[in-house]
């Protein structure tokens, strides 16, 4: 079994719930929620890349097939 990624899961999850709160945004019809929203996933969304290539450049995270 593989193991878990922490901050990988944590910046996913964050992003999931981003996504989610979009959707809340535009039911409840708020301009500021959704660009809020959006800033978020593409703010955690980088994070997440950025934290993703130093743990591969540190060899802690193989290159799958």
């Amino acid at each position: 079994m593989k193991r878990v990624k922490w901050p990988l899961l944590f910046y996913a999850i964050l992003a999931a719930a981003s996504i989610i709160g979009i959707g809340i945004a535009i039911a409840e019809k708020s301009l500021i929620g959704v660009i809020s929203c959006i800033v978020a996933v593409i703010f955690i969304m980088g994070m997440g890349f950025k934290t993703k290539k130093r743990l591969r450049e540190n060899g802690e995270l193989k290159k799958e097939a």
